[in-house]
C-alpha cells in the first residue's frame, strides 16, 4: 500500500486514533507559541517542547554495539581509542543536526529526498544496501539486550531472545499513543544508562590525567586498534538514525514561515547537543571503565561483553556486574526499538512502500537469532556489525550533505558555506578510513 507519511510519530493524529493524544497537542501549541515570540514561561520551559528527537535519535550511539566496541578498544589498548570517541561524538553532532535540519527545512525525510532527486537505478540500489545496514544494526541491538536479559537472569540466550522480541513489541506499541510518549520512554532508557555509567566509573577510580591526554590526542597501536576506531566510529556516527532523526523532524512542529524555521532550527541544535553530548559522554565511560578495570589490571584479554561481567564482579563488587548488565538491558531494547522505526522510514521513504511493524520486528529479529542458535560469538559478531555500519556512512551522508548545501530546497536553512566544508572534511574522513581498513585487512594481511 502507498503512503506518503514516513511511520513515525506524527504530530497529527490520523482519522483512525483512538482519541487526542493530548501530550503531542500540548507540545505542538507550546512550541508554537515559543516560535511566535508569545510565550512568556522560563527558558527551560520555553526550551521543553523541542527536546526529544534527538534523544530517541542518541539511543543509537550507546546501542550494544557501542558495549563491544568500547569493552574491547578498553581492554586492549587503555585509554588509547579515547579520541576516536571524542572525534566520533563531535561528527554525531554535525551529522544529527544536518539530518534535523532537513527534515525541518522540508518537510521530507532523507529517504524521501533521495527518492524524488536521484534516478530510479540509484534509489534501488541505495534502498538495498540501506536494508542491509538496518540488518546489521538490528543484529547488534537485538544480540545486546539478549545478552542483558542473560546476564540480569541467567535464561538461555535463545530464550533471551524470544523475551527481547516480546519487550520491543510493546515499546513499538506506544507509538500509536503519539509522539511524545515515546520519547519519554526511550530518554528514561536512556537516562538508565546514563547513571549506571555514573556508577561504574565512580567505582573504576580511572587515571583522568590519561584520560584528559588521550580524549583530544589521536594515536594507533597497529591494526586492530584500526579495526576497533572504525567499529567505534560505525557505532557512534549510525547511517540509519541518520534516516530518522530527519523523519523525526519532518511533521513534528511544522512553520513555513522563515523566522520561525531559524528560531526551531536553534531549539534542535540543543537538543541535539544535549542528546549527543549524553552518548558521547556514556560511550567514553564504557571505554573507561575496560581502560581501569582491565587494561591497567593487565586483563587486556578481556574482550568479549560476558568476560566483561565475569570479572567485574570479583573487581569492583557485586553491585558493578549488576549495573552492567541492567545498562546494557536497557540500551538493546531501546536501540532496538529505534532501529526497527528506522527501517520502517527507510522503506517508506525509497519505495513509498511499507509493511506491518510487527512483520518487519519479526524479520529483522531472524539473523540475530540465527547467530544465537548456531552458536556464533556475541562480542565479536557484534564489533563486526559495527564494521559493516561504518561502511554503509558514505550512503547516508554523501546526501545529506549535498541536499542541506542547496538553497533551492532549504529555503533559508541552506547550509553556511563553513558548514559545507567542516561536513565535507568528516565525510572524506569516514570514506578514508573505511577504504584504509578495507586495504589493510585484504593485502596487509590485517
Amino acid at each position: 500500500m502507498d503512503r506518503d507519511a514516513a511511520s513515525v510519530p506524527d504530530s497529527k493524529p490520523s482519522a483512525s486514533s483512538p482519541g487526542p493524544r493530548s501530550g503531542d497537542a500540548w507540545t505542538v501549541a507550546a512550541a508554537t507559541e515559543v516560535l511566535q515570540g508569545k510565550s512568556r514561561e522560563a527558558w527551560y520551559r520555553r526550551l521543553w517542547p523541542f527536546l526529544g528527537p534527538a534523544f530517541i535519535a542518541c539511543v543509537a550511539y550507546v546501542d550494544p554495539g557501542n558495549f563491544a566496541t568500547n569493552i574491547q578498544g578498553g581492554a586492549q589498548f587503555g585509554y588509547m581509542l579515547l579520541w576516536v570517541i571524542t572525534a566520533s561524538n563531535l561528527m554525531a553532532m554535525l551529522v544529527q543536526s544536518l539530518s534535523a535540519k532537513l527534515g525541518i527545512a522540508t518537510g521530507m525525510n532523507l529517504a524521501e529526498m533521495c527518492r524524488e532527486q536521484f534516478p530510479r537505478g540509484i534509489v534501488w540500489t541505495m534502498w538495498v544496501l540501506m536494508e542491509l545496514v538496518a540488518m546489521a544494526t538490528d543484529l547488534a541491538e537485538f544480540l545486546g539486550a539478549a545478552l542483558g536479559f542473560n546476564l540480569l537472569f541467567g535464561m538461555p540466550l535463545f530464550a533471551a531472545g524470544l523475551l527481547t522480541g516480546a519487550t520491543t513489541f510493546a515499546i513499538l506499541a506506544l507509538e500509536r499513543r503519539g509522539f511524545r510518549l515515546l520519547e519519554a520512554v526511550i530518554s528514561v532508557l536512556v537516562g538508565v544508562i546514563a547513571i549506571c555509567y555514573i556508577i561504574e566509573t565512580i567505582l573504576d577510580r580511572p587515571d583522568w590525567g590519561k584520560i584528559a591526554y588521550h580524549a583530544v590526542v589521536p594515536h594507533f597501536g597497529g591494526t586492530e586498534s584500526v579495526l576497533l576506531a572504525t567499529g567505534i566510529l560505525g557505532a557512534t556516527v549510525m547511517p540509519h538514525v541518520v534516516f530518522l532523526h530527519s523523519a523525526l523532524m519532518q511533521g513534528r512542529i511544522v512553520t513555513r514561515d522563515p523566522g520561525e524555521l531559524r528560531r526551531l532550527f536553534r531549539f534542535e541544535c540543543v537538543d541535539v547537543t544535549l542528546a549527543m553530548g549524553l552518548a558521547g559522554l556514556v560511550n567514553g565511560a564504557m571505554l573507561i571503565m575496560a581502560a581501569a578495570t582491565f587494561f591497567e589490571k593487565g586483563l587486556t584479554t578481556v574482550g568479549t561483553i560476558e568476560e566483561a561481567h565475569r570479572t567485574l564482579t570479583p573487581l569492583l563488587g557485586p553491585a558493578s556486574g549488576w549495573v552492567f548488565a541492567i545498562s546494557l538491558l536497557a540500551s538493546g531494547l531501546s536501540s532496538s526499538t529505534v532501529g526497527t522505526m528506522s527501517g520502517q522510514v527507510i522503506m517508506q521513504g525509497f519505495l513509498h512502500r511499507q509493511i506491518p511493524i510487527w512483520v518487519r520486528r519479526l524479520v529483522t529479529m531472524l539473523p540475530a537469532l540465527v547467530v544465537i542458535g548456531i552458536g556464533l560469538e556475541p562480542t565479536r559478531t557484534l564489533v563486526l556489525s559495527q564494521v559493516v555500519l561504518s561502511f554503509g556512512l558514505p550512503f547516508a551522508l554523501v546526501p545529506l550533505l549535498l541536499f542541506t548545501a542547496r538553497a533551492d530546497l532549504m529555503g533559508v536553512l541552506v547550509n553556511r558555506r563553513s558548514t559545507t566544508v567542516v561536513a565535507c572534511l568528516v565525510t572524506f574522513l569516514i570514506i578514508a578510513l573505511n577504504i584504509f581498513l578495507l586495504y589493510d585487512i585484504l593485502l596487509g594481511g590485517g
